[in-house]
């Protein structure tokens, strides 16, 4: 039996995607001062939703422009959606069964401009 579970580290709601790049190698481009808000590392693994088409994809992280605001689409993800789309960004962490009784995930809720409207658990 696993020592641990799978939970939800870091969650971003609601990102405003500000482009996308298909002639790029990969991932998903977020502001430096988001990803700090939440948690989340660069090149760390991630799931997206497309609340827009339902669209779902893994890529992983790359730090974008602190205060700016972008959420940009790379690689061939940048088809599965578009400029304007509203996403839903999370990473997950192996916790141990005993701290998983009282995790608490890192979640920021976006509004315009992708400026943070809410916090939980930060």
């Amino acid at each position: 039996m696993s020592a641990e579970v799978f939970l939800l580290k870091s969650k971003i709601h609601r990102a405003t995607v500000t482009g996308g790049d298909v002639n790029y190698e990969g991932s998903l481009t977020i502001a430096a001062d988001l990803m700090a808000q939440c948690g989340l590392q660069e090149y760390e693994r991630i799931l997206c939703g497309n609340m827009a088409n339902g669209n779902r994809w893994e890529t992983y992280v790359i730090k974008g422009r602190k205060g700016s605001g972008e959420i940009v689409m790379n690689g061939a993800v940048a088809h599965l959606g578009k400029k304007g789309d509203l996403i839903t960004i999370m990473s997950f962490a192996g916790v141990g069964k005993k701290a998983a009784k009282k995790w608490k995930p890192q979640v920021i809720v976006l509004g315009k401009g992708n400026r943070v409207v809410e916090t939980r658990g930060i």
